[in-house]
């Protein structure tokens, strides 16, 4: 195990964090447009470009759908690139988004999770990067701060990676984590460059070299093209948990890959849940933390939730018309299972509803009692009771 005294702790803001990370990965072309909250990591890395402490070309563009799209061109181009968006910037990018994962290219974005208009809010939950998970990028959500960056290392370390030459999307908690002031350890520019080789792409657009990127596919080519993404994205599973197992073996440290299981042995109750709501359910019964939204770790959570009675999802996003999520995705898993837990997903702390200890400890007492579960937790009905009524 290689570690190194340089690394150092220092109490920082999230977002500062980040851009501390992604100035050792140095990124050749950054590009992004401000919008609340991830608007200080970008501030930050601005100022580190005028200050020459990054070597890289910072574009000033005019909308989120820019923004992507200079990384698109700069990233076919063979550099390696950067950009951070939230909410209404991440839908905006929704059409370039599929192009860069269509093309595989392999940029790095940091979405910091609020919630989407209308109405406008601005605090955290999951619905801006739960609405394009189905765009082609690898999705990975940070529980804390320390996570955050060290995911945005491993982002760089997958995305570039032949076998994969995928774009990855770092999800963290808008405000409770950009903004918030955690303790975290820096990495070590040596290490650093030790674990995340200079971006060399096989293919990229090049005058000596003419070659074609995103070609016109017709009927009897397209299907294989999607089917070509999808079993890539699946198939990066394995680069995932590599990068997470060298990366403990170069820092020092384990910042989990797939999932994350918290006592979940001999627990007949399990809670599931993303980000940084993991952090408040550690200390009730067993709890599994999805790291991966996708590629989806089917197998990973079902061996995690074998022993399990009572699954309880906690998910801070809703399909509307729908309801949860992952529910469905995870009792896709089990379906076909003689033994299958009892499943329910429960919808709670949309546009950054508080979900305090009280009603983790209530909704934990209805589960031991048999008692009904809430669909919505925390929800205030007296609010909304003469909807719709004439």
């Amino acid at each position: 195990m290689e570690l190194s005294l340089k690394n150092k702790m220092k109490m920082l803001e999230g977002s500062k964090a980040v851009a501390e990370t992604i100035k050792v990965c140095e990124p050749k072309v950054i590009s992004a447009y401000p919008i609340t909250p991830q608007t200080h990591i970008v501030e930050y890395l601005s100022q580190m470009v005028a200050n020459g402490e990054i070597k890289a070309e910072y574009v000033n563009v005019e909308s989120e759908h820019s923004a992507i799209s200079v990384c698109l061109g700069a990233s076919a181009a063979g550099a390696r690139t950067y950009t951070a968006t939230t909410s209404q910037g991440l839908l905006l990018m929704t059409e370039v988004l599929y192009n860069v994962s269509g093309l595989r290219l392999p940029i790095v974005l940091t979405c910091a999770n609020r919630a989407i208009s209308s109405p406008l809010n601005i605090w955290n939950d999951h619905q801006d990067s739960y609405s394009v998970r189905d765009s082609g990028w690898i999705q990975l959500y940070a529980e804390d701060n320390q996570e955050a960056l060290d995911l945005h290392l491993q982002a760089y370390r997958i995305a570039e990676d032949e076998r994969v030459s995928l774009p990855v999307m770092v999800c963290m908690d808008g405000f409770l984590l950009t903004h918030t002031y955690e303790p975290v350890e820096l990495l070590d520019f040596e290490l650093v460059k030790k674990f995340l080789p200079p971006f060399k792409p096989k293919y990229y657009l090049n005058v000596q070299n003419p070659l074609t990127l995103g070609s016109f596919a017709e009927p009897d080519k397209y299907f294989e093209f999607r089917y070509l993404n999808h079993k890539v994205l699946i198939n990066s599973k394995k680069i995932i948990k590599e990068a997470a197992e060298e990366f403990k073996n170069t820092f020092g440290r384990f910042s989990g890959d797939l999932i994350e299981s918290y006592y979940l042995e001999d627990a007949k109750i399990a809670l599931v849940a993303m980000g940084s709501l993991v952090a408040t359910l550690k200390e009730e019964v067993g709890v599994l933390k999805i790291r991966a939204h996708r590629p989806f770790p089917f197998e990973e959570i079902k061996t995690a939730l074998k022993n399990a009675e009572k699954v309880i999802i906690l998910e801070k996003a809703i399909s509307l018309g729908l309801g949860s999520i992952l529910e469905t995705e995870i009792k896709n898993i089990f379906y076909k299972e003689e033994a299958s837990p009892e499943i329910k997903g429960i919808i709670a702390g949309l546009g950054g509803r508080d979900i305090p200890k009280s009603s983790i400890y209530d909704l934990i007492y209805k589960i031991e009692n048999n008692l009904p579960l809430p669909d919505f937790l925390d929800l205030k009905l007296e609010l909304i009771e003469n909807e719709g009524e004439e």
